[in-house]
């Protein structure tokens, strides 16, 4: 059985909503969260196109850079937030595929690395349906750095990150589909505000190596390749999601952090 399903129910795929704004967005995976904890069984599998955002992490807000780093952020148009998962700041806008994965389990430490182990191999799997030959592969220098990137030509192409919570889980990643060039630009500032270590030469973008790929085409690999492991029942909305993840983080919110 897949490390990414359900022991019990079914996954829901939902679509979009997409480019919400990123103090909204950015809840709307803890508050699916939080409703398969509470049911006790079945998942969630969101796929979307967000806003420009900068996504913070706890770590991020200690440097001394933290305010001049958001502030870079909200200069180029990225909405600064603050984030649950993830080790650094991750810098993304409406060119790239936001895949969250949200499930019910009981145990949700006990298949951790072998989570992230398959949906990067996943991501793997639908990039080779666009013509690009990835890999499970850190690059050297990357910004928001992780063991379990996916990367192909020496760039870094898609991250992931995993929160834990009591009867739960939840994996997302940001696959950059276009506009790595301004992603770039956007990472440098940031990361400079922040005094990290990071060489923006490493971020790409699967146009990169496959001209003319859409968002909307890398939205349709990823579907297959999750369809592949998982039984998916498509939805058409969630209700009451935005109002969720409202809740889900109130008090975290960049803006209160900055001041």
């Amino acid at each position: 059985m897949s490390s990414l399903a359900p022991d019990e129910g079914g996954l829901r795929l939902l679509a979009g909503p997409d480019r919400l704004p990123p103090h909204d967005d950015v809840g709307v995976g803890p508050a699916l969260l939080r409703a398969v904890a509470a049911d006790g069984t079945g998942g969630w599998l969101r796929l979307y196109r967000p806003a420009p955002t900068v996504a913070f992490s706890r770590r991020d807000t200690l440097s001394p850079g933290f305010r001049d780093a958001a502030a870079v952020g909200a200069a180029a148009g990225y909405g600064p937030v603050l984030r649950s998962p993830g080790g650094r700041a991750a810098v993304y806008d409406e060119r790239a595929l936001c895949v969250d994965l949200v499930v019910a389990d009981p145990d949700p430490g006990a298949r951790m690395l072998t989570r992230f182990a398959e949906f990067g191999e996943l991501l793997v799997e639908a990039l080779a349906k666009l013509g690009v030959a990835a890999s499970v592969a850190p690059v050297p220098g990357e910004y928001c750095p992780g063991r379990y990137s996916v990367s192909a030509g020496g760039r870094k192409l898609a991250g992931s990150a995993q929160r834990m919570s009591r009867g739960g889980w939840l994996l997302g990643a940001v696959l950059l589909v276009d506009g790595a060039d301004e992603v770039r630009e956007v990472v440098r500032g940031v990361y400079a505000a922040l005094g990290e270590p990071c060489d923006p030469s490493t971020v790409g973008a699967v146009a990169d190596l496959a001209p003319g790929v859409t968002v909307e085409a890398a939205a349709d690999a990823v579907r297959a390749a999750f369809a592949a492991r998982v039984d998916l029942v498509e939805v058409a909305d969630c209700p009451d999601l935005v109002a969720g993840a409202w809740a889900a983080v109130a008090g975290r919110r960049v803006q209160e952090l900055v001041g």
